[in-house]
């Protein structure tokens, strides 16, 4: 882990397009201003964890009950099949 000392409005860059800048002290918190592109997601870390557990979990209803899944369709479909001496109709005039 690295450990950086800032002060207030000091910032550090992670990468070319991650800069985090110390906002504010007050007592034992820090306000950190974060700006990164929009393609990077940027959560706190109790947030991201909930996201993987929900991720990770079965699927659920809007009640948060486990969704039970349809089960997967046998082998024995009919798919259709390429015809290469089938005509196509001509455009009517």
């Amino acid at each position: 882990m690295l450990v950086l000392s800032r002060q207030r409005d000091e910032s550090i860059m992670i990468g070319d397009n991650i800069e985090i800048t110390i906002v504010d002290i007050r007592g034992d918190k820090v306000r950190l201003g974060i700006n990164a592109p929009n393609t990077v997601p940027v959560h706190r870390k109790e947030v991201y964890q909930a996201i993987q557990r929900e991720r990770s979990s079965p699927l659920k209803d809007a009640a948060g009950s486990a969704v039970k899944t349809a089960a997967p369709a046998s082998n024995t479909e009919t798919k259709p099949t390429y015809n290469p001496s089938a005509t196509i109709p001509a455009p009517a005039d």
